[in-house]
């Protein structure tokens, strides 16, 4: 098979505050954020020789990006892949550039959920088979919770605190972070002790639901240094898609998404990744739950099988250790616009990369990791992604 490695190039993002934007509607943030990219890359609109946009929940076909931006008759492709949207969409982007077709093109997720009613605790079809499901969100990364303390042997007691340990690495990472919807850290006892959503899962493992969107503008890794000195090159795009296993086999196992794990391989592989616990600079992964970000450490090989919990405590993924996780936040504290969600995360790792997070800014990242799961353990889209220098 083919690389996308190092043929193409990140020169301009953009990214709204994510959070309850009740004064903005969805073309308001998709202005925001393409109009950030644009003076980010040094260019316009009219530069755009096509456009890839991401939403799940709000807005159908290419329209719902060409309409605000007054892109006239260009090829725009509205792209859905659940909580993955935002990496597909950047996905095919990055491919029309490497096949030579574009030179320019831009890519933008979005979402806009607080107006919508839409909360995250109602039950799910499963889509395309006969069989429906009524367990919440929640509820099914809860089985992970459990099946996890259960296989490796953690108490209730000390599971919650593991987990905890997550969410107020993430708060606090959020504290410093202004475009992040919760901006407050969070004490351990707080987070242990919160009101209940789905034992073992409190409020606080929880992330919430916003309103938001991100875009970037990519390019041929040659024309890259025209538009600035400091691009952000595409190492590796992988999506992994399961097969719903978990739905039908009793015996799945809940302590690790297999798909999570392959993607992570064959992103390895593409970039040459040989041990991404010492090359992988920082990552954001899908932590949806806070036991998302715990199983998800161990399936993309930053911590050994069974022994996250050590890694956790010990810091490790803290923002001044080995390996920060969540440097802006994360899900859990930037937000869940659906759509817009993968993108956030690329945004954090391009600015990262150029010196340029502020409070949170990391010492000489080389390799940026980011990572989506959309849908649920039992049978998810996975996308993960690799930038760097």
């Amino acid at each position: 098979m083919g690389s996308i490695k190092d043929r193409v190039a990140i020169v301009g993002m953009g990214c709204t505050k994510f959070g309850e934007n009740w004064g903005k509607n969805a073309n308001d943030m998709i202005v925001d954020a393409a109009h950030e990219a644009f003076e980010d890359a040094g260019i316009d609109r009219n530069d755009i020789q096509a456009a890839w946009v991401g939403t799940a929940w709000s807005g159908e076909t290419g329209q719902s990006l060409s309409e605000p931006l007054k892109l006239k008759y260009l090829p725009v492709t509205r792209v859905e892949n659940a909580c993955a949207t935002a990496s597909d969409a950047f996905r095919n982007a990055c491919y029309a550039v490497a096949a030579g077709i574009y030179d320019v093109v831009l890519v933008l997720g979005f979402e806009k959920l607080k107006d919508s009613g839409y909360s995250g605790l109602p039950g799910f079809a499963v889509q395309g088979t006969n069989r429906f499901q009524t367990m919440t969100a929640p509820g099914h990364f809860a089985l992970l919770a459990t099946r996890y303390f259960a296989k490796y042997g953690l108490s209730a007691e000390e599971g919650k605190r593991m987990i905890g340990r997550v969410s107020v690495k993430s708060h606090y990472n959020g504290s410093l972070n202004s475009k992040a919807h919760f901006q407050r850290p969070v004490t351990l006892e707080q987070v242990v002790n919160a009101p209940m959503v789905a034992w073992p899962l409190g409020l606080f493992d929880c992330c919430g639901v916003s309103d938001g969107s991100a875009a970037a503008i990519i390019t041929s890794a040659d024309l890259a240094k025209k538009f600035r000195p400091d691009p952000v090159y595409v190492k590796a795009l992988q999506i992994c898609v399961g097969h719903r296993e978990g739905f039908l086999r009793p015996d799945y196992d809940w302590t690790q998404v297999k798909e999570t794990y392959k993607a992570g391989v064959a992103a390895y592989e593409e970039a040459g990744v040989k041990n991404p616990r010492e090359e992988i600079s920082m990552a954001e992964v899908h932590d949806c739950f806070s036991i998302t970000e715990a199983v998800t450490m161990e399936d993309l090989q930053f911590s050994p099988r069974g022994k996250v919990k050590d890694d956790i405590e010990g810091g490790f993924f803290d923002i001044e250790g080995g390996l920060p996780v969540q440097p802006d936040g994360g899900l859990k504290c930037f937000g869940h616009p659906i759509g817009a969600s993968g993108l956030r995360m690329i945004y954090e790792m391009y600015k990262q990369l150029q010196g340029k997070a502020d409070k949170r800014q990391l010492k000489d990242p080389k390799l940026g990791l980011t990572h989506n799961l959309g849908g649920f353990p039992a049978g998810p889209t996975i996308s993960v992604v690799i930038v760097g220098l």
